[in-house]
């Protein structure tokens, strides 16, 4: 990959994931809602900062014009950003709000702007969405965090199967516990995964890893931890037995 852009690649997997192409030669646009850390990552890999906030169409919009100015295009683009709040269905319509903005609309504004440009081009084009293990299972504690991201695996399988062909490698990153700010902050406000999630946390270098190594191939799931296939093929196979599981894990965490 020679043009590379990573959103939320202040910190955590998103600035693994930009050193790592920049180290592999790429030339890479850091974009994160804080300024300080864009441009801290840009600087460290010799690449280039663009701040905003991925749940603005505006600043997407502007990311990706930037993009073409100084790179020429976009061969990769890494939908990265995304947020945790915990809580249960009470939690206010301002959160659910903003999470829906960040994990599921911040990947809808990347593909507005950029299927114009990158379809039928005659080239393939690649589109990573960081969704989390949390799409294709869920994540117990946090609901609105459960609800969007099995949105955004919604969405990225849909783009996967409506554009395949006409150029658009779509791959959906699903991560369980990454040593990150957000999953401190989940065990912070007392995410009744966050615990387990810890026990198996890995490191962002690790995913970064995984990615690069999945990038070689075209399969739509990139699983850093390979359990996670497993648990998906039984919550499929088996809903019943799944949901038991799960509300037993919820019942120890309130016990």
């Amino acid at each position: 990959m020679k043009r590379v852009v990573v959103t939320g690649a202040g910190g955590g997997i998103g600035a693994a994931l930009a050193r790592h192409f920049a180290g592999a030669g790429a030339e890479v646009i850091v974009s994160d809602i804080d300024p300080d850390a864009a441009q801290a990552v840009a600087s460290d890999i010799g690449g280039l900062a663009v701040p905003g906030d991925a749940a603005n169409e505006d600043d997407t919009r502007r990311l990706i014009d930037t993009a073409w100015n100084e790179l020429g295009g976009i061969d990769l683009f890494c939908s990265n950003a995304g947020v945790l709040d915990a809580g249960d269905q009470t939690v206010p319509d301002e959160i659910w709000g903003r999470d829906w903005a960040v994990n599921v609309m911040s990947h809808v504004y990347v593909t507005r702007a950029l299927l114009p440009r990158w379809l039928d081009q005659g080239e393939s084009k690649r589109l990573l969405i960081t969704v989390s293990a949390a799409g294709l299972l869920s994540l117990l504690g946090s609901a609105p965090y459960a609800v969007t991201k099995h949105a955004a695996l919604a969405y990225a399988e849909w783009l996967r199967a409506t554009y395949a062909h006409r150029g658009l490698i779509v791959q959906a990153l699903c991560p369980q516990g990454v040593r990150t700010d957000m999953l401190a902050r989940g065990g912070d406000r007392a995410s009744a995964s966050a615990a387990l999630l810890a026990e198996s946390a890995i490191e962002p270098d690790e995913v970064a890893a995984t990615v690069a190594s999945a990038l070689e191939g075209e399969s739509f799931l990139i699983l850093p931890h390979p359990e996670v296939a497993d648990y998906y093929k039984l919550r499929a196979a088996d809903p019943d037995r799944w949901l038991g599981g799960m509300n037993k894990m919820q019942r120890a965490f309130e016990s």
